[in-house]
Order: structure tokens, then sequence, then C-alpha cells
């Protein structure tokens, strides 16, 4: 396996955790302590990790698709996943207000 398989599949599989995790987060209504904590609710928290989980994912099957263009509009609608993620739901202090 070369370097570039290898490391394909170690996104993909860090993609699909933070999906996952983020997902959990949304169904049970629960985040571990320190998650929690950086959030300001626990929907923020597992949108933040379910948008750049599916973003990472997203990436990486982009880049094993066929294609002349597939992997640049994949990596364009990662970039935007990961731009909401970080835009409308990144870890904040509780007593900071939203805008």
């Amino acid at each position: 396996m070369d370097t570039s398989t290898w490391t394909a599949v170690a996104g993909g599989v860090i993609g699909l955790v933070l999906a996952g995790v983020g997902a959990r987060m949304l169904i049970t209504g629960r985040a571990p302590g320190g998650i929690g904590r950086a959030f300001r609710s626990v929907r923020d928290a597992g949108l933040y990790h379910l948008l750049f989980g599916l973003g990472l994912v997203v990436l990486v099957v982009g880049t094993q698709l066929p294609g002349a263009h597939t992997a640049t509009v994949t990596a364009v609608v990662a970039v935007l996943l990961a731009g909401v993620a970080v835009i409308r739901y990144r870890p904040r202090k509780k007593s900071e207000v939203h805008k």
C-alpha cells in the first residue's frame, strides 16, 4: 500500500469517526465533558463534528472517483462544509452572544 492510499484510508476513517461522533451527539443530546464545555450547545457541537467529518469523507471519496473535475468539485464542497462548521458552529463560550 503506497502513501497516498493509506493517507486516504486514514482520512476517510477519521472523517467517519467525526461524523459518527457528531451524529451521536445530535441523537442522544449529550456531549463528552470537554466537548460539551467548549460549545454553546450540544447541537452546535454535534453539527460542528458532523460537518467536519462529512467534509473530510467527501474530500477523500472525491479524490478516488473518476472524472476530470470530480476532485475539484468535491474539494469545494468539503471546504464549504468546513466553512459552515467554523463560521456557524465553532466552539465558543456559553456567555458569548450568538450573532
